[in-house]
């Protein structure tokens, strides 16, 4: 089958203004019209149980049934761009925060968002985290121009929801209760070894962690997680963040001593 014929046959797979392929024939002679339409359902069925592979707490939340309407609608506006669906869907999040029917709960959104940074987490590259005594070799003079290096698979995800609770009731990592404390949570995912890890950090640690992220030596990161929290532990933030594996490298100038 040539690239072109390829072509015309899958383009009105996900596209229902446009008429099955012409040419096609079935064994009677007649154009199987019904017979790709069952491909076409078919098709769009498979890439919704794909979405729900990646995303398990997300249809857990909603059920099975306004999961595959929901994907299969995210299917129709947003086809795969290529054969490998290992990173399909990485756009579901926002598709999900404008879904109507999904309204009545504006934190799916963010469990979409948190799920995704838990793939990618799980997929990133091996590369090994800095040793957690590091800062010990240090020379206090040089502490605050520090710069932090982190590992592929580390991301903050910040959320007004308590999605991490949420996620977790979920997931099966906590019971499925109530929960009393209705409130923002932001997230730590990593992967410090061969398990993708999620907790919940306070805000302060989250403002200091993007401030790092975003490339901000140790004494600018610090001032900024003081503007949420007055009272940020830094030398408490920064020993879990080392212990977390977060990180596989420290910068300063000049170079560190062996």
């Amino acid at each position: 089958m040539t690239q072109v014929t390829q072509a015309s046959f899958a383009a009105p797979l996900l596209d229902r203004s446009k008429p099955p392929p012409s040419g096609l024939r079935s064994w009677t002679g007649a154009e199987p019209v019904r017979r790709y339409g069952v491909y076409r359902n078919n098709v769009a069925t498979g890439l919704a149980r794909a979405l729900a592979a990646r995303f398990p707490v997300t249809e857990k939340i909603v059920g099975e049934d306004f999961f595959t309407a929901m994907a299969r609608d995210y299917v129709l506006e947003h086809p795969p761009s290529s054969p490998v669906l290992l990173h399909y869907g990485n756009s579901f999040a926002d598709f999900v925060a404008g879904f109507a029917p999904a309204a009545s709960v504006p934190y799916l959104a963010d469990i979409v968002r948190l799920e995704d940074a838990q793939v990618r987490a799980y997929h990133a590259a091996d590369i090994a985290s800095v040793d957690p005594q590091v800062l010990t070799r240090i020379a206090p003079e040089r502490m605050a121009g520090l710069t932090f290096i982190f590992h592929p698979a580390a991301s903050v995800l910040r959320s007004a929801y308590p999605v991490v609770t949420i996620w977790s009731m979920n997931s099966g990592e906590q019971p499925l209760t109530p929960i009393a404390d209705w409130q923002a949570e932001d997230a730590l995912v990593t992967r410090p070894e061969l398990a993708v890890l999620t907790r919940r950090i306070a805000p302060g640690s989250t403002a200091f962690l993007l401030a790092l992220m975003a490339g901000d030596g140790l004494a600018g990161a610090f001032g900024k997680a003081l503007t949420v929290d007055e009272t940020f532990d830094l030398g408490g933030n920064l020993a879990d963040l080392l212990r977390s594996g977060a990180v596989i490298d420290i910068l300063s100038e000049p170079p560190l001593e062996a």
